[in-house]
């Protein structure tokens, strides 16, 4: 059997999106006859988003880098961070970085490129929310949630990753504000910015124009994975 290219990734971010990524990159390279090549490092998703609150970009890429050095003593070849809050140090991160990193960012820039997207809202933490996705997507207007919806989001999101299960209560009220920000602001899609609303959203029961972050990031993952494989 095949062997991809050896992944390094940062878990714990939350523990709910370390297992969507695990389970889909898994099946991925069942699908195609290819050995999966992964190692994982926890991290701590309160550490984390203290760095983020704190507004300390060198702190969290000093912390993350830790792992990413720990992973590529192990073996790993590239290193991908399943969940977009961490990305906000990813300037500071890849200079000191033991390993190229995959960011999150990449495929979903193309993907607005591709499709012509020009006008989205945004669901995820409350910092990617009020952070425009780090302006990482120049050229695209992005609908503010209200204060009281912004409180809303962020609750459930936290709710869900904490958890790690969705609810017939958060993918109800989520689509309902969704389809307001469609309706009422004029937003083209909605990007799904947080990897746990997997545990929520999916192809057959999202009812809504939706970009998954996390099914970008997968695909792009695989495709660097095996592009490397041995034939």
């Amino acid at each position: 059997m095949n062997k991809g290219r050896c992944i390094g990734l940062v878990g714990g971010l939350g523990v709910g999106a370390a297992v969507h990524y695990y389970s889909r990159l898994a099946a991925a390279h069942k699908q195609r006859d290819t050995q999966l090549d992964l190692v994982m490092a926890h991290a701590d998703v309160p550490q984390a988003v203290g760095f983020v609150k704190a507004g300390d970009r060198t702190g969290l890429a000093v912390y993350l880098a830790g792992f990413l050095r720990r992973m590529a003593a192990t073996g790993a070849e590239f290193a991908v961070i399943p969940a977009v809050t961490p990305h906000y140090c990813i300037d500071e991160l890849r200079p000191v970085s033991p390993l190229p990193i995959l960011s999150i960012f990449d495929p979903i820039i193309e993907h607005f490129s591709r499709h012509s997207i020009h006008r989205a809202a945004v669901f995820g933490t409350r910092y990617v929310m009020q952070s425009d996705l780090y302006g990482r997507l120049p050229g695209v207007e992005f609908v503010h949630a209200r204060p009281e919806e912004l409180d809303e989001i962020d609750r459930i999101y936290m709710a869900v990753a904490e958890s790690q299960r969705g609810t017939p209560e958060a993918f109800a009220r989520l689509s309902e504000l969704a389809q307001t920000f469609v309706n009422r602001d004029g937003a083209e899609t909605i990007l799904l910015a947080g990897t746990d609303l997997a545990l929520v959203f999916n192809e057959s029961n999202t009812q809504f124009p939706a970009i998954d972050c996390a099914a970008l990031h997968l695909d792009a993952i695989v495709g660097v994975a095996l592009d490397c494989s041995d034939s």
